[in-house]
């Protein structure tokens, strides 16, 4: 087995093996998953602490309009009761008053709800929604127009919903989801960005450590300096790599699971609902749920749609160009510094393309064929985080092509110059690190 093959071995092992590794292994996809379902799940949710409000009402047009629900009791007061609420309310059992002070229709904002906690948005909103639904049935009764009320039904259930259907080759059709392709489009650069500068790091801290500890001195006995270098880039690819593909497999599993779930039929609907207003969380129909269901359903459907074979291969692709690129670069930096501290002044210029490639990636979003977006997908230093945000939307064939090539070509050439300061710097010690220093090191190194 050659040295490099042991390097990488090595390299790999030991962090596979590592708690923290297994760890963001398993809570990853459950993090990915939850980002599909928790947000509609919390929508469903709401305050299920029971409370009394006291109203007074001075205009004596309002009352019972407010309505009780299952955890709103609402106590309309008057007479002396009302004149006396501001002082008592707490001790008569009241968690807190309203005052509507005038005519809602001339005073839209008389009504006061005095309490001495926060009273939460879904109480809120109960209150103004009430309140707006009379006085849209008052204000429309005075117009005295027969038939008024299902005319204003009519023309407010009227919804547009825009189809974007993709057309390939040969003609055929395929409906996409506008939508989808962006949050593909954020997940993938994301994903590419946090790769790279995790791993990047790694790359260059373990240098570093070997280096402080000296135990590369012991290493260097027995392997060329290069060798070291990209066995241990190497052996972080793939720790990457594998903890890539298993997110991917088990993300799959949990959405698979969970869109069999959703999908398995009208009774599961039922028994689902049950199961929320068992556990109180509100109260659900079979209707509200099955909407949820659907909208799960949907999301799945739109990903499944996408290439999703294709955009993973050019993930893999861009990140092991990028992360080569960066993690070159970064392993020169720790052979060449002794501590932490002294590594700020340096990781900072390289890590800036890669932070302003994040910038150039939300932008491209809305316009992923423009100047901005081509020019920096193809810029190496960016062009990892900038195409994939791209290719959910697939440019051109050509554009990917050259974006790769030269994305390989500047790896060549950046290991080829994190090389020669590597070879110097491994076992250069106490002495204060320049940009200055660093180029008389790789010139050193070539002769």
């Amino acid at each position: 087995m050659s040295k490099i093959s042991l390097i990488i071995q090595r390299e790999y092992l030991t962090r596979v093996k590592k708690k923290s590794f297994i760890v963001m292994t398993i809570i990853g996809p459950l993090l990915f998953a939850a980002m599909m379902v928790v947000p509609g799940w919390i929508a469903t949710m709401e305050d299920t602490g029971e409370k009394t409000i006291a109203v007074v009402d001075h205009t004596g047009k309002y009352t019972d309009r407010i309505k009780d629900t299952e955890y709103l009791n609402f106590s309309w007061l008057k007479g002396e009761e009302a004149d006396e609420v501001a002082s008592d309310y707490k001790v008569s059992g009241y968690d807190a008053y309203i005052i509507i002070e005038a005519d809602l229709l001339k005073q839209p904002d008389a009504v006061k709800i005095y309490s001495e906690s926060q009273v939460t948005i879904d109480v809120k909103e109960h209150i103004s929604r009430s309140l707006e639904k009379y006085l849209e049935k008052e204000k429309l009764a005075s117009y005295r127009i027969d038939g008024l009320d299902a005319i204003i039904s009519e023309i407010n259930n009227v919804r547009v919903r825009v189809k974007t259907i993709k057309l390939s080759e040969d003609g055929s059709e395929k409906e996409s989801s506008t939508e989808l392709v962006m949050i593909a489009a954020i997940i993938f650069a994301m994903m590419v960005y946090m790769f790279v500068l995790i791993y990047g790091m790694q790359v260059m801290r373990g240098v570093m450590e070997e280096k402080v500890n000296r135990i590369v001195e012991v290493i260097i006995s027995s392997v060329k300096p290069f060798q070291l270098m990209m066995g241990k880039i190497i052996g972080i690819a793939l720790v990457a790599i594998t903890q890539f593909l298993l997110w991917v497999v088990l993300t799959g599993t949990i959405i698979g699971v969970m869109h069999s779930v959703f999908t398995s039929g009208g009774a599961n609907v039922n028994t689902n609902v049950e199961m929320l207003q068992s556990m109180g969380t509100q109260q659900l129909d079979s209707g509200d749920m099955s909407e949820f269901a659907e909208g799960f359903t949907n999301i799945v459907d739109n990903v499944l749609s996408l290439d999703l074979i294709g955009s993973l291969f050019l993930l893999v692709i861009f990140f092991l160009g990028g992360y080569l690129l960066y993690a070159s670069l970064f392993a020169a930096l720790g052979a060449a510094l002794d501590n932490e501290a002294d590594s700020q002044q340096f990781i900072m210029p390289v890590m800036m393309p890669l932070i302003i490639s994040i910038y150039v990636a939300m932008a491209s979003l809305r316009n992923p064929a423009g100047d901005l977006a081509f020019w920096f997908s193809m810029i190496p230093f960016t062009s990892p985080v900038v195409m994939m945000a791209r290719i959910p939307f697939q440019p051109p064939i050509w554009q990917i092509a050259l974006s790769i090539t030269i994305l390989i070509v500047s790896f060549i050439v950046t290991t080829w110059f994190a090389g020669r300061v590597y070879r110097t710097g491994i076992l250069m010690y106490g002495k204060k690190v320049s940009y200055k220093e660093l180029w008389k090191w790789f010139r050193y190194a070539g002769k």
